[in-house]
């Protein structure tokens, strides 16, 4: 069995400056994790975290697709678990822009939600990141 998470987050910013957030290695170390990230198909980085008891804080990716400014995919292994990740954006006028998050492949429930309360948790830091 496989599950999917799926999120949509509005900012008040222009398309580039978002899709610079979700594809600049510094800027996504502001709001994400530490990370070796290159939006070029094919290129496989980490995210680094703290390690802990439970985790050697790695997530290993590589990037599946980068259509600039409306989608970015890449994988998210962590142990076991491989995942794919893809963000949308989409320009919905007046100066909003929502970022869609779909994240496919988790085996668990738990997984899941904890996926769904990093993503949400990294979301509202990209937006005080978007505002400065």
């Amino acid at each position: 069995m496989s599950l999917a998470l799926a999120l949509d987050f509005q900012y008040t910013t222009t398309i580039e400056k978002l899709w610079s957030a979700i594809t600049d290695s510094s800027k996504l170390a502001k709001w994400v994790l530490e990370n070796d990230f290159k939006p070029i198909v094919g290129h496989r980085f980490q995210f680094r975290a703290q390690p802990n008891d439970y985790w050697d804080g790695i997530i290993n990716g590589e990037v599946l697709v980068v259509d600039p400014p409306d989608k970015l995919s890449y994988t998210w292994a962590v142990g076991e678990e491989k995942h794919t990740v893809v963000w949308t954006l989409q320009d919905l006028g007046d100066g909003k822009i929502n970022l869609h998050l779909d994240q496919m492949g988790f085996s668990n429930v738990h997984g899941l939600e904890g996926a769904r309360h990093g993503w949400t948790a990294w979301c509202g830091e990209l937006e005080k990141q978007l505002a400065q």
